[in-house]
Parts: C-alpha cells; structure tokens; sequence
C-alpha cells in the first residue's frame, strides 16, 4: 500500500513539529505548534487568511496527508487545517479575544496516509515548486529531507544567521544574484567543505554583511536597481576593508548575527566604535609599486553617478596603459576629457543634494 484514504478524529492527528514552514523542536507538543503559529509575525502561517479562504466549511476534497510516526498518525500536510480544527473543537488552548472566524469542520475527516517518502515528495510538489516557502525553507527541505547538499544560502545562514535576523533577505534574488559563490568570494568570503570561511576579522565580516542587507532593505540593490553590482554600492568604507583584506589567508568566518540592528559600514549617516577606529589605524597599508594610478590609487565614492564614471574611467586608464604601444599619442586627450566630464559632473550632484 503506497497511499490509502482512512478517516481519522481531529483529536488523533498529531500536528508536523518539522514543518519547513516553521520547524520547530521534534519534541514540541501540537500546542506548542499552535503557539507559534498564532504568534508569527512574519506571515508563514497567515491563519485568519486561510480561514477567510477556506470559507463556511472544510473542503473534503482537500485531504491532508498523514505519515504513521509508530502508532501516532503525523500531519505533514495539511498542518494550518487542522490546527483551526484543533482550536475549533477546543483542543488547544488560544489567547482570549482571537479574532479568526473558523470554518466549520467534521470531528472526524478523511485524510491521505502515505509512506513518509510519498508524503514527503507530495508535499515538495505542492510547496517547493509552487514558490510557497520562501529560498530558505525550500532550501532546508531539500537538504533535510531531499540528500541534496547545502547551498551557499543555507551555509551563510546555517554559519551566520545572517537571513534569519534579517528576513527581507529571504528573497530568491537575493539566493540567486547577491549571496552566492562568486559575488561572496569578491568581496572575501568563500564556501570550503559546507562552511563558510573569510578574509576579514570578525567586525569587518560583520559590518560588509550588515551593509548588504541595508542596501536590500533600503533596495539599493534590486533586481532592476545596481543589479549584480554587489561590491560597487556598498559604503566606500567597506570596500576599503574588502581591498585592505584581499590578500588575507581565509579563516573561518566568526560572525553570528542576532538581531536585525548591526550597524553597517561608515556611511552619511552611521559611524563606528573608537575601539574599531584604533583597530583601522593599526592595519599597514599596502604600499603602491610599479605603473602610476589614476587620482593616486583607488577612490571610494558612495555609489551613484559620479561613481560609476569614476570607474569607467579608470578601466579607460587602465585600456589605455595596456595598450599603449598600439594606441594614438593624442589617446590621453580623452581620459583628460573624460577627467572634466568627471568634475562637472560631481558639481552638479552636489548641487542638486543642497
């Protein structure tokens, strides 16, 4: 038998404590589940939205799915269901005052019993691949449950917390386009053997990953906004500890995120401790050799306009030193033009912020 229907009571089915929605301790009891999905403020659970959809009545037609854990039939599908239906037969305990009007609900209701890997399969089809769950959860199942490995976004997380203490970062493009293996190891992170490892201390690791987020949450780096320019919008602070650092040995990373308020790197408006600051000057810069720079080595502009001329002028500098030999004598001409472009340009920005 690989799927049967069979009827249980509402009072029998034990509620999933794995649930990639929300997992929480395999020992929790099912009011412990109901208790945390009252409690959620991040809309994983959306109870009164379903019960809303749901309307007057529980659908038959929509059966959960039950794995036998021994002799305990588990819900691994269907969980927000019958947690309304365990609180609608009072077999839960709910704060005084909950506004959900419940859908009406049979004391006993058919429900799918299947072996954990059918159940397991089901439940991916209808979530994983219907974009449900957001990147990460989507990602523990997979690893979990599934034997894929980790992804660099599980990692990151697993090693920093970084996404679940700030859960606008719980976004695919964020997965796909900021937090993975080559943007990370630009600006001196890497992945070695499912762990993270970094060429920075521990503050400057802290303080480039917080200046990500902000730039996410203030969407300065969006699908449609500076998109794939992770390292260019980032305060002109941080690239100097992501240049400063680069030819750091990788250590493993030591950063672990708490809570969504780490200050991020020197911008307009943050600054850092005195205790950093002392650390900055005891850092040796390095020393400049060979071909002259432009401006006298890199500059670190907060991005926008005059910083993304800035650096189109000196890749035309460096095209230029390259190819010299083949090149016109009256070449300079243009990098001396575009020097102008460059200064009008900065005045008028400053202008317009007055």
């Amino acid at each position: 038998m690989d799927q049967e229907i069979k009827n249980f009571y509402i009072k029998d089915l034990i509620l999933w404590t794995e649930n990639p929605r929300d997992p929480i301790d395999e020992n929790a009891k099912d009011q412990d589940v109901v208790n945390k999905a009252l409690g959620d403020s991040s809309g994983k659970w959306s109870l009164k939205k379903l019960a809303k959809e749901m309307g007057g009545y529980y659908d038959l037609s929509e059966l959960p799915t039950v794995v036998f854990h021994g002799k305990k039939p588990v819900v691994y599908d269907g969980n927000r269901r019958i947690i309304l239906a365990k609180i609608k037969y009072n077999l839960v305990s709910v704060p005084d005052g909950l506004n959900i009007k419940i859908p009406d609900f049979l004391e006993e209701i058919p429900c799918n019993v299947c072996s954990k890997h059918i159940a397991l399969q089901n439940v991916f089809r209808k979530h994983g691949e219907s974009g449900s769950w957001q990147p990460l959860e989507r990602d523990i199942f997979l690893h979990k449950f599934m034997g894929e490995s980790k992804s660099v976004f599980l990692i990151l997380e697993e090693e920093t917390g970084i996404v679940s203490a700030n859960p606008h970062l719980n976004q695919g493009f964020v997965k796909g386009e900021i937090f993975k293996k080559d943007i990370l190891e630009n600006i001196g992170f890497s992945i070695k053997n499912g762990h993270l490892y970094s060429k920075h201390e521990k503050e400057d690791e802290s303080a480039i990953l917080s200046d990500i987020s902000n730039k996410v949450k203030k969407k300065d780096l969006t699908t449609r906004k500076n998109r794939g320019k992770v390292y260019e919008v980032l305060e002109p602070s941080c690239q100097e500890l992501i240049d400063q650092n680069q030819n750091n040995e990788p250590h493993p990373s030591r950063t672990k995120f708490k809570n969504s308020n780490k200050s991020p790197c020197i911008g307009e408006n943050s600054s850092r401790s005195e205790d950093s600051k002392k650390v900055r000057k005891q850092r040796s810069r390095r020393v400049s050799t060979g071909q002259l720079k432009l401006f006298g080595g890199r500059l670190y502009l907060h991005s926008g306009e005059v910083s993304n001329l800035y650096r189109d002028i000196v890749d035309l500098y460096d095209f230029y030193i390259t190819k010299k030999s083949t090149l016109s004598q009256t070449f300079p001409n243009l990098i001396r033009m575009s020097l102008r472009l460059l200064c009008e340009t900065a005045g008028h920005w400053s202008v317009s912020r007055i």
